[in-house]
């Protein structure tokens, strides 16, 4: 963790280093994130060519929204095993939200991506 006086430069120095760190560690240990950073890659060129830019940056955000919210789900299942291994009501809600919001997200870029190149 960054000092607690760190500003300005070092603080925008840490802050990159702790997302970069997030994003490898996302990469290394979660499959989901390695499969939606793939669509990502594949979807994002693909509707570069589609109509105005507002429509292609309305593309991005649906696809780069999956990608954050599966960084949230990712950090909550993480911070529920770390506070312990047995089952409990609340740890499996809370993974369950996590997965839901994740699906919510696919259904949306999908809506999204349909919409507009379907217009």
């Amino acid at each position: 963790m960054g000092e607690p006086g760190d500003t300005g430069r070092q603080r925008i120095l840490h802050a990159a280093r702790y997302s970069a760190q997030g994003l490898l560690a996302s990469w290394r240990h979660e499959s989901a994130f390695r499969q939606e950073t793939a669509l990502a890659l594949v979807t994002i060129p693909s509707g570069s060519g589609s109509g105005r830019p507002a429509s292609r940056a309305l593309l991005v955000a649906a696809i780069l929204q999956v990608l954050i919210v599966e960084l949230l789900n990712s950090a909550i299942e993480a911070v529920v095993d770390r506070v312990g291994d047995g089952e409990h009501e609340l740890s499996g809600r809370s993974k369950d939200m996590g997965s839901a919001a994740v699906l919510l997200s696919l259904a949306l870029a999908a809506t999204v991506w349909g919409l507009v190149l379907l217009h």
